[in-house]
């Protein structure tokens, strides 16, 4: 579940925010763009006259004697996040730079605002509760169409992707097996989602619908009450309690730490959004279909990752129906930050390098 900006809200926010995104890029100037899908079909029989795509990329297209790139990586955000929150010194200053894993000279790095999220269609442009009920597999499916009929990727080097990104990115190795080197999820678990982690989205989706200042959807200033506690769900889900009493060992710096992610969540969140965010992995499942998956796959998780807890064993029994699969489960350090380890390269780059390492052709 989590966005590149949410998992971050304790650590990198009480600890790193202000150093975050201060230095100065090593890497080509991020360039933006727009694919507008017409008639644009949702896996709920739904359908949307347009469906726009907003996406970033960094570096230049290297292309086949066909035309096709075969340079591309896909970062995949995660919920209520977008593509350019990968743009951060933590994420990209150590990924992008010259001579780094993802050196944006040799690699042309796509970044996608999915479906619901950033400067992409969603609900809160205008219809609100009318907007098509979507799924990840329509965000993968968009995805592909972006790829394929707007930025002629015929093939990719890697697919990545964090939390949701993380959860897409499974569903991209059964369902497009052919069209990637490599796949690495990150802080995801290719199974329903169900336990505690659908009670708490629902409950989350729930609060925010309870508020009267709601009404249906149709509220013209943001239901604070129910947003505020929708909000401090995703703060339970995808904090570090490690970290939390590091950065606020006091009660007086936890209530004013508190305070201001309220501030932040509330500044930036729309109640609509957020349901249709929260409620798009209601059928996501890539469980029955693991042995389909053709590209060597690492699945990384942390042990002190709340959304993805080690204990409930589940991943070590299904990457055992990963023909190319491997589980890598880091463990808790100083460095780690629960959930949000998954937007932290330092932590997790060198098995991202052996990855590309035994997918690289000769």
């Amino acid at each position: 579940m989590a966005l590149f900006r949410l998992p971050l809200l304790l650590f990198f926010w009480l600890v790193l925010a202000v150093a975050s995104g201060q230095a100065q890029p090593r890497y080509p100037t991020p360039v933006e763009g727009d694919f507008v899908l017409p008639k644009f079909r949702f896996e709920s029989g739904e359908t949307l006259p347009a469906l726009n795509r907003h996406y970033t990329t960094v570096g230049q297209p290297r292309k086949d004697k066909s035309g096709k790139v075969v340079n591309a990586v896909l970062v995949m955000h995660g919920t209520t996040g977008t593509g350019q929150g990968f743009l951060s010194e933590l994420f990209a200053g150590h990924l992008f730079g010259p001579g780094q894993l993802l050196d944006a000279a040799k690699y042309y790095i796509i970044l996608p605002d999915a479906i619901g999220h950033g400067k992409s269609s969603k609900p809160s442009e205008g219809l609100r509760m009318q907007f098509p009920k979507y799924t990840y597999d329509d965000m993968v499916v968009a995805d592909y169409r972006l790829l394929t009929e707007k930025l002629g990727v015929g093939r990719l080097r890697l697919v990545m992707g964090t939390s949701m990104g993380g959860m897409e990115t499974w569903v991209w190795g059964y369902k497009y097996p052919d069209f990637m080197d490599a796949l690495m999820p990150l802080a995801s678990l290719p199974v329903e989602i169900a336990g505690r982690n659908r009670m708490l989205r629902k409950a989350a989706i729930d609060l925010i619908k309870m508020d009267p200042e709601w009404k249906g959807g149709t509220y013209t200033t943001q239901p604070k009450t129910g947003l505020t506690g929708a909000a401090s769900m995703l703060m339970v889900m995808t904090s570090s309690p490690r970290q939390m009493q590091r950065a606020a060992p006091t009660r007086e710096l936890s209530e004013t730490a508190l305070d201001k992610m309220m501030v932040r969540f509330l500044g930036y969140l729309d109640a609509n959004d957020f349901i249709y965010q929260f409620d798009a992995s209601r059928n996501y499942n890539p469980a029955p279909h693991l042995a389909s998956i053709k590209a060597p796959l690492f699945a990384i998780n942390s042990a002190d990752d709340q959304v993805n807890p080690p204990e409930l064993g589940i991943l070590e029994t299904e990457i055992k129906k990963v023909p190319k699969g491997r589980y890598i489960l880091l463990p808790i350090t100083d460095q780690t930050t629960g959930h949000g380890t998954h937007s932290n390269p330092t932590i997790w780059g060198s098995y991202l390098q052996e990855l590309l390492t035994m997918t690289e052709k000769k």
